[in-house]
């Protein structure tokens, strides 16, 4: 029997969800037409089918504040930039992580993207020194000498799978960057277990299992909790290993095990250090991965774009490997992945909760409501770009970043929950595309689906076959 075939589950779902709340539903508010769902599972069905083109359309046809609804489950759709600076900076305590983002816990526990209040506030803390530009700049030398062992196996004319060759290759820099940790042996086999884990993830994200607690043993958490428990392996070995040597290596991992609270000076636990590095972990390289994947993508359509690239690597690089200290002069480079990054956010919206009775968009919402924060329909919207679903790095050589209002282009979050790692990841991409476009001329296999999926990041459904052909001594000086 569906878990909400009755009135009676659906009540029980929705106090499950607000058990605080006198009553099941939130009380009745006035607002405006949304898009029309499904009697029982309301806009689930779409969303779990194409989750861009549900907000796209919500945007286009409906405006700034949408109303949704999850089975009993009311939720609204934000697109306004002064809705989300409302709720990510100037009341950002009176929202917490919606029930989408909760979702992840079995992956990242009570780490820094899920925990809230003085909890996150003192883990953030604890993490900041290991993200200071100082240490960034540190990893640069391992971000780059990586991708050129990677692209040292690439033979010319191979055609490779670029989603899995990206995943691979942030993963091994991640683990050696914050955790110092050699796997590329692993990497082969860390890749699909975690793919299986997302997987089970979706399931529950696009169904009515969202709503209840993942620790209730249906076939989908039982999977997901497998899953996670085959990269436990792997994080608590390297939490095991970093212990018995009892060293600061001076990478993230030490610094979580050596930190100690200055009002008892206890120290994190292990399940503590392995939240907070399974966050790190996961979504240090599969929100970059993504990244590089489209980048290459639209790189491989726009010839013009790929030659100035290359220009570009020549007259800063003259063909040896980049560092940290030539990504501020590689402006072209930039706008490649801020665009990347404007069309294809590896995240494509944010939600949140409301914790208090509030106003957005001129209407009421009531405490226990959950919001989805338009990114990718902002980051597409005319409103705020010219040709929004043109690829045009240049637009952003003028200036643009400083006229666009606060949270029209957004793609590492915003106010004091903006993602930690984000010059971490922007360095990362930079020095990557550089690196490989250097040696390598990628070119699109034909006759492709490269439809966007959200397997949770926004990859292409069936990844993306490219042509890697290396380059003629004359595009690399030496």
């Amino acid at each position: 029997m569906s878990i909400m075939s009755g009135g009676s589950c659906a009540k029980s779902v929705s106090m499950l969800l607000h058990p605080d709340d006198g009553e099941a539903m939130p009380k009745a508010v006035h607002w405006p037409e949304g898009p029309p769902g499904h009697p029982l599972w309301g806009h689930i069905p779409e969303f779990r089918t194409d989750p861009m083109s549900l907000l796209t359309r919500c945007a286009r046809e409906y405006g700034d504040f949408v109303p949704l609804r999850f089975g009993p489950t009311r939720m609204v759709f934000v697109n306004d930039p002064k809705d989300l600076e409302y709720v990510f900076v100037t009341h950002n305590r009176d929202f917490v992580k919606s029930i989408m983002f909760r979702a992840f816990r079995p992956f990242g526990g009570n780490g820094i993207f899920l925990s809230e209040g003085e909890f996150w506030l003192r883990q953030r803390r604890l993490m900041q020194p290991a993200f200071h530009r100082s240490r960034i700049a540190a990893y640069g030398d391992t971000m780059a000498s990586f991708a050129e062992r990677l692209s040292d196996e690439w033979s010319d004319g191979q055609i490779l799978d670029m989603q899995p060759q990206m995943t691979r290759l942030t993963m091994e820099i991640v683990a050696k960057t914050l955790f110092d940790a050699d796997i590329r042996r692993e990497a082969g086999e860390l890749g699909p277990k975690i793919a299986r884990a997302f997987e089970c993830l979706n399931e529950r994200l696009g169904s009515l299992w969202l709503l209840l607690p993942d620790t209730v043993p249906v076939p989908v958490n039982l999977r997901l909790h497998r899953a996670v428990r085959e990269l436990d392996v792997v994080v608590y070995r390297m939490i095991a290993e970093h212990r018995a040597t009892g060293e600061d290596r001076g990478d993230l991992l030490s610094m979580l095990l050596q930190a100690q609270d200055e009002d008892d000076g206890s120290r994190m636990t292990d399940r503590q250090v392995r939240d907070e590095s399974m966050t790190s972990f996961v979504a240090g390289h599969e929100t970059t991965a993504t990244a590089l994947t489209w980048a290459w993508y639209l790189v491989a359509q726009h010839p013009e774009v790929e030659a100035r690239l290359v220009a570009e690597l020549d007259a800063v690089l003259a063909g040896r490997t980049p560092n940290a200290e030539d990504v501020p002069r590689l402006n072209y480079t930039k706008m490649i992945v801020d665009e990347t990054l404007r069309l294809y956010p590896p995240v494509p919206g944010l939600g949140r909760e409301a914790l208090v009775d509030c106003e957005l968009g001129g209407y009421t919402i009531p405490r226990g409501t959950s919001l989805i924060l338009g990114m990718w329909t902002l980051h597409r919207d005319p409103r705020y770009f010219e040709d929004p679903d043109e690829f045009r790095p240049e637009r952003w050589e003028d200036g643009l970043a400083e006229r666009l209002p606060r949270f029209a282009y957004y793609p590492f979050g915003g106010g004091p929950r903006q993602c930690i790692g984000a010059s971490f990841a922007m360095m990362e991409a930079m020095l990557v595309l550089a690196t490989i476009a250097q040696r390598f001329h990628l070119e699109l296999v034909p006759g492709q689906d490269l439809t966007p999926w959200v397997a949770p990041t926004v990859r292409p459904k069936h990844g993306l076959k490219m042509r890697v052909m290396r380059r003629a001594p004359s595009s690399r000086l030496s």
